[in-house]
């Protein structure tokens, strides 16, 4: 086959380059084979000149001038010369702390009583204490009540209804804290319902002439529940 001149020309070309990186290959790995050690040594000695440099930078660093030294810098203070003065006096009574208050006889704090039990309509156990909801006159359990001349026992209505109400949760009264074993008069609630309220309006309790529950009592009775309703 009879191959035009540019192409044999383009083969003689390329037939050189290879000759030619096959012959600096083969020196590349005379070198490395002949002289390591003069490798090494060059190597070697970058890194020295690289820690040179570095120590160069340093040696500046530490050589720097420094400036204003006297402003940026605080003054040097003589301890001997402090003085200690007194505390100026506040500039009004708003933040200043008031006393511990002193507790005082019947100055008691709420306490909660776990699993009540009611004795009558306005009296309940808990805790090994017997305690009277205050404001309120109970209905005993033996009490019986007439409704248009119908008498039926609602002192025992009125102590289930309020055990119904309680259901053996908690109740927070203001009582001593020392337990008492003889009853006490104290306010109570069950959450944030007053006790004594809850009993009058639903006509289960009485008020007494020095409490709170006139209204509540002249609305049980206007509606007829509880002990002025009709028997259960």
């Amino acid at each position: 086959m009879d191959v035009p001149g540019c192409a044999r020309l383009v083969i003689a070309v390329g037939g050189l380059e290879l000759l030619f990186g096959i012959a600096l290959i083969m020196h590349a790995g005379a070198l490395l084979a002949t002289d390591r050690p003069a490798l090494a040594t060059r190597v070697e000695n970058a890194g020295q000149a690289t820690r040179s440099e570095a120590t160069v930078l340093v040696g500046r660093w530490r050589e720097a001038r420094r400036v204003a030294e006297d402003v940026v810098a605080p003054p040097p203070i003589d301890l001997s010369e402090i003085e200690r003065i007194e505390a100026r006096p506040p500039l009004g009574d708003l933040g200043l702390a008031v006393p511990p208050k002193t507790p005082m006889p019947g100055d008691w704090g709420e306490t909660l009583l776990f699993r009540p039990i009611a004795t009558s309509s306005a009296t309940f156990e808990s805790m090994g204490r017997k305690v009277a909801i205050s404001g309120v006159a109970s209905i005993e359990p033996e009490a019986t009540c007439s409704f248009h001349d119908v008498a039926w026992s609602c002192g025992q209505h009125a102590r289930a209804a309020f055990n119904s109400w309680l259901r053996g949760r908690a109740l927070k009264c203001v009582v001593p804290p020392e337990v008492e074993r003889f009853a006490i008069a104290a306010p109570c609630n069950l959450g944030k319902q007053d006790v004594g309220a809850w009993l009058v309006s639903n006509g289960w309790a009485i008020t007494l002439p020095t409490g709170i529950y006139g209204k509540a009592q002249a609305v049980a009775e206007d509606a007829e529940v509880g002990i002025f309703g009709p028997p259960r």
